[in-house]
């Protein structure tokens, strides 16, 4: 129900918002259509001043060039007027339905590999044997799932895969624990204790090098590429911790045990080493570092599963055919979902609800007198529970618009590499195994993200505020 009342409100919102706009601000006169079929990029006439009229400093400029941008408005003249463009940020609904279906087809061939190796895997003894390694730990994090069943080892690989940024192996391990612990759930279409659990701890994101931010910032002309990837680190394993604990204050889970304390000392301890040997680097040798290091260890990770299933005499390549068959089932299963959710998303970008968001937060800031370098790194860490490639576009557009050594472009770098896509998560794994009632997730994994962004905030003050 939770995820229905949200989905709603999303809708109304955005409809309402952008009635208003159509109603009673000048120059909105083609919202409607553009959140229903225009496309991002597309360039919408929002004002048409007389030249008498027009700032000095704009007519100045398009004396010389064609175009002038100013903040997020391209101005353009039009005989005696002058005309101001917005470009979309987003594309509407008839687009967005194409973005979802084409989403979930580039999921197929993905899937269909990595749901195989899981099959030889599980058929080589592999995730059981994953499973008695974390079994102490999450036998107490999970009480609900059984010693050394098949979900541990499935949630392993999953969590393994997010913290070396191998995000396409880790959709499809994801699935597979979502599946595991479906079979355990004596209620399909409700989420179990155990589902929501690890959906929270997947949706905080920890990883261990961005490589993808780090690759970006890099293109857009940092002077050191990789300086923010400490405070990467630190944001997004506080948004880890946060949603261990949260989940757990609702669960009655007791965090003081000491097999759960061994194991989160030991995650800290092993992460204090990385950052310790990854500093120690020089740059060249940390961004080889960051591009092999993961792509490096899967590798290893498929050749021990096929070695293993050499080494117990199965039938590997039929193994990997049972296993893969179910990856295609699975994202068509989820293509409804998808939809449903991003074109909600849609319409609350393409309406302006988030402009509104954040100037409002803005307009507050600067009022009770604080900082407000921070309110220009914001869109990303707003975008992001919605859509992973939308907070990317409001983190290059933040470097863009600010330069990536400045202290927004930096924020909205930690903040792009400190928690996962929500309301994406919350559509792809419930949808991959029927679950319509979430409970609480949806508010657990949104209070996680809250501790990773003012983290983030802090961390970007401590390591880059005095120096710019």
């Amino acid at each position: 129900m939770a995820l229905s009342r949200i989905w709603s409100a999303f809708i109304i919102i955005a409809i309402t918002v952008a009635g208003i706009k159509f109603f009673f601000v000048d120059g909105e006169n083609q919202i409607f259509t553009s959140m229903v079929i225009g496309k991002n990029g597309d360039s919408l006439k929002v004002k048409e001043m007389d030249s008498k009229n027009t700032e000095p400093a704009i007519l100045h400029a398009l004396d010389s060039t064609a175009r002038f941008k100013q903040g997020n408005l391209v101005y353009k003249k039009e005989g005696t007027q002058v005309v101001a463009l917005k470009p979309q940020s987003a594309n509407g609904i008839i687009e967005t339905c194409k973005d979802a279906v084409n989403i979930c087809i580039g999921l197929i061939g993905i899937m269909t590999l990595f749901m195989g190796l899981m099959s030889v895997a599980e058929k080589a003894g592999g995730i059981r044997f994953l499973s008695r390694i974390i079994g102490p730990f999450f036998s107490k994090l999970f009480p609900g799932v059984p010693k050394d069943h098949p979900a541990h080892g499935h949630m392993m690989m999953n969590f393994s895969a997010n913290f070396l940024g191998l995000d396409n192996a880790a959709t499809p391990f994801g699935i597979k624990a979502m599946e595991s612990l479906q079979e355990l759930n004596p209620d399909k279409e409700k989420a179990s204790n155990a589902q929501i659990m690890f959906l929270c701890l997947h949706a905080s994101g920890l990883t261990l090098i961005p490589i993808s931010i780090i690759a970006l910032r890099a293109g857009a002309g940092a002077k050191s590429a990789t300086d923010i990837f400490i405070p990467c680190m630190i944001a997004t394993f506080a948004a880890t911790i946060a949603a261990m604990f949260i989940v757990s204050v609702r669960q009655r889970i007791n965090l003081l045990q000491p097999v759960i304390l061994a194991w989160i000392a030991g995650l800290s301890a092993l992460i204090a080493g990385f950052v310790w040997y990854l500093t120690s680097l020089d740059k060249s040798n940390l961004e080889f570092f960051s591009g092999a290091f993961g792509n490096g260890l899967l590798l290893i990770i498929i050749l021990a599963i096929i070695a293993g299933a050499v080494y117990k005499k199965i039938d590997i390549f039929s193994s990997f055919i049972d296993g893969a068959k179910g990856g295609f089932e699975i994202a068509v299963r989820i293509i409804p979902y998808l939809v449903g959710m991003l074109v909600a998303i849609s319409m609350l970008r393409t309406s302006g609800t988030f402009d509104y968001l954040i100037d409002g937060i803005k307009n507050l800031v600067i009022s009770l007198g604080m900082d407000s370098r921070f309110v220009n790194g914001l869109p990303t860490a707003l975008v992001k529970p919605f859509s992973g490639s939308a907070a990317r576009g409001m983190m290059v557009d933040a470097m863009r618009a600010y330069g990536a050594d400045s202290f927004a472009g930096r924020l909205s770098c930690i903040l792009q590499g400190s928690s996962d896509t929500t309301f994406y998560v919350i559509a792809v794994y419930f949808g991959a195994v029927g679950v319509k009632n979430t409970r609480y997730s949806i508010g657990s994994m949104l209070l996680a993200d809250l501790v990773g962004i003012i983290t983030s905030i802090i961390l970007c003050y401590l390591f880059f505020g005095a120096s710019i």
